[in-house]
């Protein structure tokens, strides 16, 4: 009896199955997930941040005008598989007017609302028209940066609205119709909080009665699911994507129209990214799919937020908790199954189109073999010798120009070479201006504090770029946006890191006790030597195995990994070489500055600099030149000095680029210089098969059209007699 007991008893082998099989199941992680989440959460408002019940409902009311934007970016997300960077701003748009007309036109509060709310809703569907339509059958990278363009184009005319009511308004909120008035200490809870606790969950209760029980909302997630299935159902999936976007406008809208009365909404400045990095971090918390974990999300992070606020009194450091919470999502979260179809080209930037050298037919011809070499010395000496009849103010700006160029070089390798978007790269030149500034404090060679710098900048940038990894999709533009915008905030603000940001002037040194660089213009010829040292460095990667490994990774990850190529390893080098450039123009930059500048502190200044990057070409070398030179056109040229012009002229210059010269400036610099070898190897009757593979051939020896008749005819006639002689 005993024996048989001992044989029915399971091994532990069996045991240890059956855990893990009961673990893996869907319902039971959900189930640990919550359980690990609500315990998190009660340490952190109970014992590391601890907050009144008060304060807690108040970051909930707080957190669900997040979760509507967070709503927002996910129906658009499962429509058209891409982030929504300009969600906030349709909705700012919209919310912004309606405070103007209240308050400047003295339109009444019933009136003013349903006109701002129906003009983000046609924002919406005028934007998803004229532009998502344009790029629908691009791949998703693209359609991402003309989100980016979006925004800035949307935060430009916002910052223009209150010049129609004359400049004047000093108040960013309007009143409510009705008046309540809660004490709950230490929180006082008013009118605008009793709208917010009514609107909110009756639009949460509509959405989901409208996805379930309706034809159309049943059709938006078909749509979602599989948009080429639903489109041979019969579903209109063209206008069930406009009716996402109205939805996401509108959402967006309600969400800034339920804040002014509680929290403002600013006149005269754009909402920026910090409003925009929390409804994304709820969205990435619900893998940009699950609806009711989004809205959660977002109401725990508000929670979070404003039990942070109560305990240290400052906004900085839940910067950097929600930073920390994005990569703990982007990290601990298991990468989704894709298809083979997905998965090629989903990635993929049509903007990097590759370069082809000089043909080698050509290269020998004395007109080329002398030519190249002449334009190239040419140009050089014109970059030398011009500035010296400049003075030192112009100068130092021409010098803040090559600067921008190390940069978007960086962005060339990260975004162009790679295919991963990133919005904090300012953040990494931002680590490597306070890490040379401080090595430069305690002592270093100037030299030497430039390799530090850019060994800092490697090493942030594989620890950022790690997690995005993980998953599919541009979820490494919502982690470096966070980061740069912890940085600034956070990490490089000497009252929490006082070891790391310069304390005082950073003066330029003597460099091999010669050459003073607090001369313009000797500064001015290091920083070209810099440059081309990293166009040269750049270019030599790009030409080697890791570069062509890196850009196979680009276009399709599976095929390189079958040929026993590492993606991870390759993207990770990209990282690492990225964040070294960026870092090394960091720390040119704080010596140009004399001290670490709040420009490079600034979240909204990488999303410039990316722009720039497009607008250059993110493809070229020579595309980076070209976009540094536009981006510090648009800092300093007095066309420029307003804001909102600097937004606009962004914003419309990345479209234009998208729509019209998809490889950007630097493109349209080498389709010149092919049509002008055309031309010489036409002149020279030589055949170049790689100048002609893009371009229609006709046969030289092609017959006129009255023989081409005759054969054809004549076929005609051979066809009619064999179908006689079958019968």
């Amino acid at each position: 009896m005993a024996t048989a007991a001992l044989e029915q008893r399971p091994r532990p082998q069996e045991v240890l199955a059956r855990v893990q099989r009961s673990i893996e199941n869907p319902h039971v992680k959900a189930g640990m997930l919550a359980f690990a989440g609500t315990m998190a959460f009660l340490i952190f408002v109970g014992f590391v941040f601890p907050a009144p019940p008060s304060i807690l409902f108040l970051g909930a009311i707080t957190g669900s005008l997040n979760a509507l934007i967070a709503l927002g970016i996910v129906l658009v997300y499962r429509a058209n598989r891409i982030i929504n960077f300009a969600t906030g701003d349709i909705g700012a748009f919209g919310g912004v007017l309606a405070v103007l007309l209240v308050q400047g036109g003295g339109w009444p509060f019933l009136l003013a609302v349903p006109v701002g709310l129906a003009t983000a809703v046609a924002v919406g569907a005028v934007v998803e028209f004229l532009v998502i339509r344009r790029f629908s059958t691009s791949p998703r990278l693209i359609l991402t940066v003309a989100t980016i363009a979006l925004s800035a184009v949307l935060a430009g005319f916002t910052l223009l609205l209150p010049r129609l009511f004359g400049d004047t308004l000093a108040s960013q909120d309007f009143d409510l119709p009705f008046s309540v008035k809660i004490n709950w200490f230490p929180v006082i809870y008013r009118s605008g909080h009793a709208l917010i606790l009514i609107v909110v969950p009756l639009l949460a209760a509509g959405l989901t009665a409208f996805f379930r029980f309706t034809r159309v909302g049943v059709a938006v997630r078909a749509s979602a699911e599989r948009a080429d299935r639903a489109a041979l159902l019969g579903i209109p999936v063209k206008r069930i994507g406009t009716l996402v976007w109205v939805l996401a406008a509108a959402l967006s809208a309600i969400a800034v129209l339920l804040r002014a009365p509680v929290l403002g909404v600013p006149i005269g400045s754009v909402l920026g990214p910090s409003l925009l990095l929390r409804a994304l971090a709820a969205a990435v918390i619900g893998k940009m799919e699950n609806l009711s974990v989004t809205f959660a999300a977002a109401v725990v992070l508000g929670m979070l937020e404003r039990a942070t606020f109560w305990v240290t009194r400052r906004t900085l450091v839940s910067d950097a908790i929600l930073f920390g919470i994005i990569l703990a999502s982007l990290l601990f979260q298991r990468r989704s199954k894709v298809s083979r179809a997905e998965d090629t080209g989903a990635s993929t930037w049509d903007a990097s189109r590759e370069v082809r050298p000089i043909p080698r037919e050509l290269k020998r011809l004395p007109l080329l073999s002398f030519g190249v070499p002449a334009l190239n010395l040419a140009g050089l000496a014109l970059i030398v010798l011009l500035p010296l009849r400049w003075n030192g103010s112009r100068v130092n700006i021409i010098g803040f120009g090559l600067i921008l160029a190390i940069a978007v070089v960086s962005l060339v390798v990260l975004t162009g070479w790679a295919g991963q978007i990133s919005l904090g790269q300012m953040a990494f030149v931002a680590f490597g201006s306070a890490t040379a500034g401080r090595l430069y404090e305690i002592g270093w060679d100037f030299f030497f504090c430039l390799i530090g710098a850019g060994m800092v900048g490697a090493a942030v940038a594989v620890l950022i770029g790690l997690p995005a990894l993980r998953i599919r999709g541009p979820f490494l533009a919502v982690a470096t946006l966070g980061f740069s915008l912890a940085t600034g905030s956070f990490f490089l603000n000497r009252e929490f890191f006082p070891w790391i940001v310069p304390k005082g002037r950073i003066s330029r040194p003597i460099i091999f006790g010669k050459f003073d660089l607090e001369s313009e213009h000797t500064f001015y010829f290091l920083l070209v030597i810099v440059l081309l040292l990293v166009l040269g460095s750049a270019r030599s990667f790009r030409n080697s195995r890791s570069g062509r490994v890196l850009v196979a990774t680009r276009d399709n990850s599976r095929a390189a990994q079958s040929y026993g190529v590492s993606p991870v390893k390759a993207q990770l080098t990209a990282f690492a070489l990225s964040g070294f450039i960026a870092a090394v123009a960091g720390a040119m930059l704080v010596f140009h500055q004399h001290g670490l500048t709040s420009t490079v502190l600034e979240a909204p200044q990488s999303i410039v600099l990316f722009t720039a990057g497009v607008i250059g070409g993110l493809a070229s070398l020579p595309g980076a030149l070209l976009g540094a030179a536009y981006l510090t056109f648009l800092y300093y040229s007095p066309l420029t000095k307003l804001p909102a012009v600097q937004l606009l002229a962004s914003g419309f210059g990345v479209l234009i680029i998208l729509l019209f010269l998809p490889a950007g400036l630097g493109g349209l610099f080498y389709d010149l210089r092919d049509n002008l070898l055309r031309r010489i190897a036409r002149a020279k009757d030589i055949l170049v098969p790689s100048l002609l593979a893009d371009q229609r051939i006709e046969d030289a020896d092609r017959p006129p059209d009255d023989a081409l008749d005759l054969n054809l005819e004549g076929m005609e006639h051979d066809v009619e007699l064999e179908l006689l002689e079958s019968r």
